[in-house]
Protein backbone atom coordinates (compact mmCIF):
# COMPACT_ATOMS: atom_id res chain seq x y z
CA UNK A 1 0.00 0.00 0.00
CA UNK A 2 1.09 3.54 -0.89
CA UNK A 3 0.90 5.74 2.69
CA UNK A 4 -0.93 8.63 1.90
CA UNK A 5 -2.36 7.87 -1.40
CA UNK A 6 -4.14 10.56 -1.74
CA UNK A 7 -6.70 9.04 -4.27
CA UNK A 8 -7.01 6.32 -1.55
CA UNK A 9 -8.07 8.97 0.80
CA UNK A 10 -10.25 10.80 -1.65
CA UNK A 11 -12.18 7.77 -2.15
CA UNK A 12 -12.36 6.62 1.66
CA UNK A 13 -13.89 10.18 1.85
CA UNK A 14 -16.43 10.01 -0.64
CA UNK A 15 -17.23 6.54 0.19
CA UNK A 16 -18.00 8.45 3.90
CA UNK A 17 -19.89 11.53 2.54
CA UNK A 18 -22.13 9.23 0.13
CA UNK A 19 -22.81 7.26 3.40
CA UNK A 20 -23.78 10.11 5.51
CA UNK A 21 -26.00 12.23 2.62
CA UNK A 22 -27.81 9.24 1.91
CA UNK A 23 -28.47 8.47 5.40
CA UNK A 24 -29.46 12.08 6.47
CA UNK A 25 -31.68 12.21 3.52
CA UNK A 26 -33.50 8.90 4.10
CA UNK A 27 -33.15 10.52 8.23
CA UNK A 28 -35.41 12.88 8.03
CA UNK A 29 -37.88 13.63 10.87
CA UNK A 30 -36.37 10.97 13.71
CA UNK A 31 -33.22 12.95 15.37
CA UNK A 32 -31.91 9.76 16.81
CA UNK A 33 -31.26 8.34 13.14
CA UNK A 34 -27.75 10.23 13.02
CA UNK A 35 -26.58 9.17 16.27
CA UNK A 36 -27.27 5.45 15.17
CA UNK A 37 -25.41 6.71 11.81
CA UNK A 38 -22.66 8.10 13.90
CA UNK A 39 -21.87 5.03 15.96
CA UNK A 40 -22.20 2.86 12.82
CA UNK A 41 -19.02 4.78 11.57
CA UNK A 42 -17.16 4.64 14.81
CA UNK A 43 -17.46 0.86 14.87
CA UNK A 44 -16.79 0.01 11.59
CA UNK A 45 -13.59 2.41 11.89
CA UNK A 46 -12.64 0.81 15.47
CA UNK A 47 -13.37 -3.01 13.89
CA UNK A 48 -11.72 -1.88 10.89
CA UNK A 49 -8.34 -1.17 12.44
CA UNK A 50 -9.02 -4.11 15.37
CA UNK A 51 -9.12 -6.76 12.84
CA UNK A 52 -6.03 -5.79 10.90
CA UNK A 53 -4.23 -5.46 14.29
CA UNK A 54 -5.10 -8.82 15.26
CA UNK A 55 -5.22 -10.55 11.98
CA UNK A 56 -1.69 -9.57 10.52
CA UNK A 57 -0.66 -6.40 12.11
CA UNK A 58 0.80 -8.23 14.77
CA UNK A 59 3.46 -9.65 12.36
CA UNK A 60 5.07 -6.69 11.86
CA UNK A 61 5.91 -6.05 15.46
CA UNK A 62 9.71 -6.09 14.87
CA UNK A 63 9.66 -4.02 11.86
CA UNK A 64 11.16 -0.57 11.74
CA UNK A 65 8.27 0.72 9.75
CA UNK A 66 5.41 -0.83 11.83
CA UNK A 67 3.75 2.38 13.19
CA UNK A 68 3.34 3.52 9.68
CA UNK A 69 1.97 -0.12 8.87
CA UNK A 70 -0.36 0.10 12.14
CA UNK A 71 -1.61 3.51 11.41
CA UNK A 72 -2.31 3.22 8.05
CA UNK A 73 -3.84 -0.71 8.04
CA UNK A 74 -7.95 -1.40 8.08
CA UNK A 75 -9.95 -3.88 7.11
CA UNK A 76 -13.30 -3.75 5.49
CA UNK A 77 -13.81 -7.22 7.13
CA UNK A 78 -13.73 -6.37 10.46
CA UNK A 79 -15.36 -2.42 9.36
CA UNK A 80 -18.75 -4.63 8.73
CA UNK A 81 -19.30 -6.10 12.23
CA UNK A 82 -18.25 -3.56 14.10
CA UNK A 83 -20.60 -1.06 12.50
CA UNK A 84 -23.50 -3.99 12.58
CA UNK A 85 -22.58 -3.80 16.75
CA UNK A 86 -22.59 -0.35 17.25
CA UNK A 87 -25.40 0.57 15.32
CA UNK A 88 -27.59 -2.06 17.79
CA UNK A 89 -25.52 -1.10 21.04
CA UNK A 90 -26.48 2.65 19.58
CA UNK A 91 -30.09 1.64 19.03
CA UNK A 92 -30.60 -0.16 22.13
CA UNK A 93 -29.14 3.24 23.86
CA UNK A 94 -31.77 5.83 22.21
CA UNK A 95 -34.59 3.82 22.23
CA UNK A 96 -35.08 3.29 18.58
CA UNK A 97 -37.08 -0.12 17.90
CA UNK A 98 -37.39 0.20 14.14
CA UNK A 99 -35.32 -2.06 11.40
CA UNK A 100 -32.36 -0.34 10.06
CA UNK A 101 -30.49 -3.02 8.44
CA UNK A 102 -32.50 -2.46 4.81
CA UNK A 103 -31.20 0.97 4.85
CA UNK A 104 -27.78 0.03 6.08
CA UNK A 105 -27.68 -2.24 3.42
CA UNK A 106 -28.01 -0.52 0.58
CA UNK A 107 -26.14 1.93 1.53
CA UNK A 108 -22.60 0.28 2.05
CA UNK A 109 -21.79 -1.28 -2.09
CA UNK A 110 -21.15 2.26 -3.37
CA UNK A 111 -18.79 3.37 -1.12
CA UNK A 112 -16.69 0.00 -0.67
CA UNK A 113 -16.58 -0.12 -4.47
CA UNK A 114 -14.92 3.16 -4.09
CA UNK A 115 -13.08 2.33 -1.10
CA UNK A 116 -11.56 -0.49 -3.04
CA UNK A 117 -11.33 1.87 -6.47
CA UNK A 118 -8.58 3.68 -3.87
CA UNK A 119 -6.99 0.20 -3.83
CA UNK A 120 -6.26 0.15 -6.98
CA UNK A 121 -4.53 3.17 -6.79
CA UNK A 122 -2.60 2.90 -3.90
CA UNK A 123 -1.35 -1.07 -4.45
CA UNK A 124 -2.59 -2.58 -1.73
CA UNK A 125 -4.80 -5.83 -1.25
CA UNK A 126 -3.02 -7.46 -4.04
CA UNK A 127 -4.28 -11.33 -5.22
CA UNK A 128 -1.18 -14.44 -5.02
CA UNK A 129 0.96 -14.66 -7.86
CA UNK A 130 -0.04 -17.16 -10.94
CA UNK A 131 1.33 -17.19 -14.58
CA UNK A 132 1.90 -14.19 -16.05
CA UNK A 133 0.71 -12.02 -12.81
CA UNK A 134 -1.14 -11.91 -9.61
CA UNK A 135 -4.93 -12.85 -9.31
CA UNK A 136 -7.23 -9.48 -9.68
CA UNK A 137 -8.08 -9.37 -5.90
CA UNK A 138 -9.70 -6.21 -6.17
CA UNK A 139 -11.24 -6.11 -9.00
CA UNK A 140 -13.05 -9.41 -8.47
CA UNK A 141 -13.93 -7.43 -5.04
CA UNK A 142 -15.61 -4.50 -7.07
CA UNK A 143 -17.47 -7.19 -8.75
CA UNK A 144 -19.05 -8.98 -5.73
CA UNK A 145 -20.06 -5.24 -5.01
CA UNK A 146 -21.77 -4.86 -7.97
CA UNK A 147 -23.73 -7.76 -7.79
CA UNK A 148 -24.58 -7.13 -4.43
CA UNK A 149 -25.93 -3.75 -5.09
CA UNK A 150 -27.68 -5.07 -7.58
CA UNK A 151 -29.61 -8.15 -5.92
CA UNK A 152 -30.16 -5.62 -3.03
CA UNK A 153 -32.07 -3.11 -5.01
CA UNK A 154 -34.29 -6.21 -6.58
CA UNK A 155 -35.10 -6.98 -2.80
CA UNK A 156 -36.28 -3.16 -2.18
CA UNK A 157 -38.24 -2.56 -5.24
CA UNK A 158 -39.73 -6.23 -4.84
CA UNK A 159 -40.33 -5.92 -1.13
CA UNK A 160 -38.89 -8.89 -1.00
CA UNK A 161 -37.87 -10.38 2.39
CA UNK A 162 -38.00 -6.82 4.80
CA UNK A 163 -36.02 -6.30 7.34
CA UNK A 164 -33.47 -9.41 6.21
CA UNK A 165 -30.80 -7.75 3.47
CA UNK A 166 -28.41 -6.46 5.55
CA UNK A 167 -28.44 -9.79 7.34
CA UNK A 168 -28.36 -11.48 3.88
CA UNK A 169 -25.21 -9.10 2.61
CA UNK A 170 -23.05 -9.80 5.91
CA UNK A 171 -23.84 -13.69 5.39
CA UNK A 172 -22.95 -13.32 1.54
CA UNK A 173 -19.95 -11.43 2.06
CA UNK A 174 -18.97 -13.38 4.74
CA UNK A 175 -18.68 -16.61 2.54
CA UNK A 176 -17.43 -14.89 -0.84
CA UNK A 177 -14.46 -12.67 1.59
CA UNK A 178 -13.72 -16.77 3.30
CA UNK A 179 -13.39 -18.21 -0.33
CA UNK A 180 -12.08 -15.25 -1.66
CA UNK A 181 -9.50 -14.99 0.97
CA UNK A 182 -7.39 -17.86 -0.79
CA UNK A 183 -6.36 -16.41 -3.34
CA UNK A 184 -5.71 -13.04 -1.62
CA UNK A 185 -2.20 -12.36 -0.87
CA UNK A 186 -2.67 -12.15 3.24
CA UNK A 187 -1.04 -13.73 5.94
CA UNK A 188 -2.42 -17.15 6.80
CA UNK A 189 -0.64 -17.79 10.02
CA UNK A 190 -3.73 -20.14 12.14
CA UNK A 191 -3.88 -23.37 10.27
CA UNK A 192 -3.19 -21.92 6.74
CA UNK A 193 -6.41 -19.55 7.73
CA UNK A 194 -6.19 -15.32 7.49
CA UNK A 195 -7.83 -13.63 10.76
CA UNK A 196 -9.83 -12.44 7.82
CA UNK A 197 -11.07 -15.86 7.39
CA UNK A 198 -11.95 -16.84 10.98
CA UNK A 199 -13.99 -13.14 11.13
CA UNK A 200 -15.94 -13.81 7.83
CA UNK A 201 -17.04 -17.25 8.85
CA UNK A 202 -18.07 -15.92 11.81
CA UNK A 203 -19.59 -12.48 10.43
CA UNK A 204 -21.31 -15.03 7.99
CA UNK A 205 -23.01 -17.34 10.58
CA UNK A 206 -23.41 -14.42 13.25
CA UNK A 207 -25.97 -12.90 9.85
CA UNK A 208 -27.30 -16.25 9.73
CA UNK A 209 -28.89 -16.89 13.02
CA UNK A 210 -29.69 -12.85 13.26
CA UNK A 211 -31.65 -14.01 9.85
CA UNK A 212 -33.51 -16.98 11.32
CA UNK A 213 -34.55 -15.69 14.80
CA UNK A 214 -35.90 -12.02 12.97
CA UNK A 215 -37.63 -15.05 10.09
CA UNK A 216 -39.23 -16.86 13.24
CA UNK A 217 -40.12 -13.84 14.83
CA UNK A 218 -44.07 -13.47 14.58
CA UNK A 219 -44.00 -9.74 14.31
CA UNK A 220 -44.25 -7.90 10.81
CA UNK A 221 -40.74 -5.90 11.30
CA UNK A 222 -41.12 -2.25 11.45
CA UNK A 223 -38.70 -0.41 8.58
CA UNK A 224 -38.07 3.13 8.96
Amino acid sequence: MTPGSPVYAAALIAGIAIGAVGWWRLSKGDSRLPIIYFAGLVGAFAGAKLTFLAAEGWLHAGHSDRWIIWMSGKSVMGALPGGWAAVEIAKRATGYRKITGDRFALLLPVPLMLGRIGCLHAGCCPGIPLDGGRWPAVPVEIGFQVAALAALLVLHFRRLLPGQHFHLYLAAYGLFRFLHEFLRATPKPFLGLSGYQILALATAAAAVIAFIVRARSRTTPEIS
